[in-house]
């Protein structure tokens, strides 16, 4: 496989990230005005729709963490780029990239445990849907996370200020 078409399946599986993203967002939204609809004007709500968007909001939050580690713009105090420059700031990125790997991966860990856990006892999450369904996106996500800030180890963008 030649740079090319790595260059394009990266590309790929960033667009199907966005409109995951954009739908999930797209369905809390409808759910969330059609619950507010049926308890004003119907008088009564739809009762699986309110965890459901709760579930959402956790997938919504972390499909935006792993989008946004895809081009490192991670929450962070970036207080050696005010006083290192140069090479030694190229080291300091990848010192921090591997941390973010390092912990990334060790959430990922435990939230699998997490899950088999939820899996094993059979808990129900709301309407009958297993608990462990909801759960998966917290090692999905840290798992993906981990393998970009992995790849940023290797090869950090040089498009910072440095």
């Amino acid at each position: 496989m030649n740079k090319r078409h790595i260059v394009r399946l990266i590309r790929t599986i960033n667009r199907i990230e966005d409109w995951l993203l954009i739908s999930m967002l797209a369905v809390m939204v409808v759910l969330a005005v059609a619950q507010i609809f049926y308890r004003n004007i119907a008088g009564g709500g739809i009762a699986w729709i309110d965890p459901l968007l709760r579930v959402l909001v956790l997938w919504v939050a972390l499909s935006g963490a792993v989008i946004a580690s895809r081009t490192d713009n991670h929450i962070r105090i970036d207080f050696f780029a005010k006083y290192i420059s140069g090479k030694y700031y190229l080291y300091i990125k990848r010192i921090v990239h591997a941390y973010c790997m390092v912990i990334c991966a060790l959430i990922a860990w435990y939230a699998i445990n997490f899950v088999q856990m939820d899996y094993h006892y059979g808990t129900e999450a709301f309407a009958g849907v297993p608990a462990w369904i909801t759960e998966l996106i917290i090692p999905i996500a840290f798992i993906l996370m981990a393998f970009r800030y992995f790849l940023l180890f290797l090869s950090p963008p040089r498009s910072d200020k440095r």
